[in-house]
């Protein structure tokens, strides 16, 4: 089954941007005013790497392409994509009261501010014309927009983990709730045929997860799996993101990580980032690491 593919578009100051943020949070790789000739290629390349969903972008922004979005969009249906076209509105005066908060200008800005937006909806006609759903934000707080997304998209669990791996030589993540710890977790730098692979080689797993430190990874585990419903919970988050950090990021951070995602899986939604795992291989593949016998 192909991930889900969603085209996002709308007037300027719906939501648009929030939108995009959202479905990027759950997991969907997102771009904003790709040409739409260049969709097919980039639908092909996400679905070959096995990405949550795909969400394209696209508004008056995108000048002289837009025209092409709906031929586009007929076609991608011909062959057997199942697009979710999404268009998002409000009331002029909502759009005119955000456009003042936020002292931007609009994108066409060629006459007054109602003046642009009614020539921007008539351009954006034809797109919305085949939306599967027109979402009205007069209304909406950026929050309720969100978790309307996230509800949609997954599964009723409007709820994200997110897992992230990283080397502590490289600094903290700042931008997380919680860190732990994994270097007391045996190191396969120490082992040769180990150091060069990455914490996602089930080797460099079983490796990592000898019977002592399956017993320190299963208090872990709970610990996680206890903090994220009660963010979900009382809390009322829609995510909540844990960091895993190791020496270098790319041996014992990376495979917990994985592990923790595997295995909490069945009740929660997760996804999961290695920080510094590509730079930690191309640093080993380069010569650019520590020597045989010193931790990096």
């Amino acid at each position: 089954m192909s991930p889900p593919l969603v085209i996002l578009t709308g007037v300027s100051g719906s939501g648009k941007s929030t939108a995009l943020h959202a479905l990027e949070d759950i997991g969907f790789y997102t771009v904003d005013n790709l040409p739409p000739s260049l969709w097919p290629e980039l639908i092909d390349l996400v679905e070959e790497n096995n990405s949550k969903g795909l969400a394209i972008g696209i508004d008056i922004r995108a000048r002289q392409y837009l025209a092409a979005a709906p031929g586009v969009i007929r076609r991608l249906e011909a062959v057997g994509h199942d697009p979710v076209v999404l268009f998002l509105d409000a009331s002029d005066d909502t759009l005119v009261r955000r456009y003042n908060f936020t002292r931007r200008t609009h994108p066409i800005s060629q006459g007054t501010l109602t003046a642009d937006l009614a020539a921007e909806r008539l351009a954006l006609e034809p797109v919305r014309a085949l939306a599967d759903e027109v979402i009205d934000t007069t209304l909406t707080s950026a929050r309720s927009l969100t978790q309307a997304l996230w509800d949609r998209f997954t599964d009723g669990n409007g709820f994200l983990l997110r897992l992230i791996s990283f080397g502590y030589k490289r600094g903290l993540p700042t931008d997380v709730d919680v860190v732990f710890d994994v270097r007391g977790m045996p190191n396969p730098f120490y082992d040769e045929l180990l150091r060069p692979l990455p914490g996602t080689d089930e080797r460099v797993q079983s490796y990592v997860f000898t019977p002592e430190a399956l017993e320190t990874y299963s208090q872990l585990r709970s610990l996680i799996k206890t903090l994220a419903h009660q963010a979900a919970g009382s809390a009322g988050r829609s995510a909540y993101t844990v960091a895993i950090g190791c020496t270098g990021g790319q041996h014992r951070s990376v495979a917990v990580a994985e592990r923790l995602s595997h295995d909490l899986a069945d009740g929660l939604q997760t996804v999961v980032q290695h920080r510094d795992l590509e730079r930690a291989m191309n640093e080993h593949r380069s010569g650019d690491h520590a020597p045989a016998g010193v931790e990096p």
